[in-house]
């Protein structure tokens, strides 16, 4: 279905999937507020939070993985993490547009370690803000899957004995 929408002295036929114009705008705006990082350091969880943070947001979500014990039946020593760092910065921002055009989130971050990870250490950080809680809910969830099927990081379970280049992170 097609919108008419007037403005002044002129009259505009829009398909109805097109953003309107203030909606685009906000994009733009946001899409600017975002943060992603990919890094060898502890993932600095408040200082992520702080960068999310939005005062016209009502719902700040917050996802966490971490290194968990066991595995697959095995107990866990440690993970490692390897990535092609551009290649997955440039998905990272891929899946914050499809986030932008399909829900109404201010601000999300996506932060991914690297190196060696013991057991309780945070591998992946993501944060998004948005009006209400069902967005930022239904973005952080998108964002960990999207994470989990394409982007170029790799992940490797070591335990007593072995180890295993896990696919996907």
């Amino acid at each position: 279905m097609d919108r008419v929408t007037s403005h002044k002295s002129r009259t505009t036929i829009r398909s109805s999937k097109e953003p309107s114009p203030s909606k685009k705008k906000e994009v733009r705006r946001t899409r600017d507020t975002d943060f992603f990082k990919i890094t060898s350091q502890k993932i600095k969880i408040e200082e992520v939070i702080r960068k999310v943070f939005d005062a016209e947001a009502g719902a700040l979500v917050v996802f966490i993985g971490t290194v968990r014990k066991t595995s697959r039946g095995r107990e866990i020593k440690y993970l490692e993490y390897e990535a092609y760092k551009e290649m997955a910065l440039k998905e990272f921002r891929k899946i914050a547009k499809v986030i932008k055009e399909s829900w109404n989130i201010r601000r999300l971050a996506i932060v991914h370690r690297l190196g060696k990870l013991n057991l309780g250490e945070a591998s992946v950080l993501i944060a998004v803000s948005a009006p209400h809680r069902k967005e930022a809910y239904q973005a952080s969830r998108y964002i960990i899957e999207k994470l989990k099927q394409s982007i170029p990081i790799w992940k490797k379970e070591v335990w007593e004995g072995g180890e295993e280049w896990i696919q996907g992170s």
